[in-house]
């Protein structure tokens, strides 16, 4: 059944190519982006099953505009994808307030604002699916990417509390959390710090661990998508690539005997 979908971020990477993969097969979508040109293609191609809007969605009254244009062009709003982000690249130390703040702003604010206003359309349905662009480091962590790592880790929290508040209302979120691919996240849609060398040695770690064997092929994500915005019964989160599952495991398998071997002394804690 033809849905309508209103993804963010759809000028390049995942958001470009997924929403492709909707129109292909016959979904209605609802793109944005901050520069429309970068749509002109899907646009000839599609014609009406697409509706282009110019978007910031750091501007929370924008975010809700959006959305109200949106339902009353199509009639409904399906699936929301809460795609648009990027990564910031650089040490906590060496990161400024302006660097910290514009990451948030992006990957956690805007995914919120938009969130907020999906919503009561989604309740009146008495249906939706809200997904949410998180990544394997909502999950785990690496150095050099510690305010990315935030960012995401705050999206995890909020979806899955949210996945909890909306349930009765026929509204499922999903949290889809990729591992590395080939898209531009890591280059001409990152930001950078300024570098201070003491941090030569972590940025060196970071780049060796990023090799190209490793990487995943953002084409081969399309059927995962596909199959999960037709799913009735669509998972909490979604890890996408092979690398994401088994260094997940590792690294909470490695939380939890820290956990168990200071288990006692975190029970006499509790005081009864």
């Amino acid at each position: 059944m033809a849905k309508t979908i209103f993804i963010t971020g759809a000028s390049r990477g995942f958001g470009k190519l997924w929403a492709a993969a909707f129109l292909e097969k016959g979904h209605k979508v609802v793109a944005t982006a901050r520069d429309l040109r970068s749509l002109d293609d899907l646009v000839n191609k599609y014609g009406t099953n697409i509706l282009p809007l110019q978007l910031d969605v750091n501007d929370r009254a924008a975010d809700f505009a959006a959305i109200a244009q949106a339902k009353q062009h199509f009639g409904s709003i399906d699936v929301l994808i809460n795609n648009a982000g990027y990564g910031l690249f650089g040490s906590i130390e060496e990161t400024t307030e302006q660097q910290a703040r514009e990451q948030m702003e992006t990957n956690f604010f805007g995914l919120l604002w938009l969130t907020q206003a999906v919503l009561p359309v989604m309740r009146a349905q008495g249906h939706g699916h809200i997904i949410q662009l998180s990544s394997v480091l909502g999950l785990v962590t690496v150095p050099i990417l510690g305010l990315y790592n935030a960012s995401k880790f705050a999206v995890e929290g909020l979806s899955e509390s949210l996945a909890q508040e909306v349930k009765a209302f026929g509204i499922n979120v999903t949290l889809v959390e990729p591992n590395q691919f080939a898209t531009d996240w890591g280059s001409a849609s990152a930001a950078v710090t300024t570098p201070m060398p003491e941090y030569d040695g972590a940025r060196a770690w970071l780049q060796a661990a990023a090799s190209e064997d490793k990487i995943g092929i953002p084409e081969a994500t399309v059927p995962a998508i596909l199959q999960l915005i037709d799913s009735e019964n669509p998972p909490l989160r979604l890890l996408l690539g092979k690398q994401g599952h088994p260094w997940t495991r590792q690294v909470y398998e490695g939380r939890f005997a820290e956990w168990d071997a200071w288990q006692e002394i975190a029970a006499a804690a509790h005081g009864k």
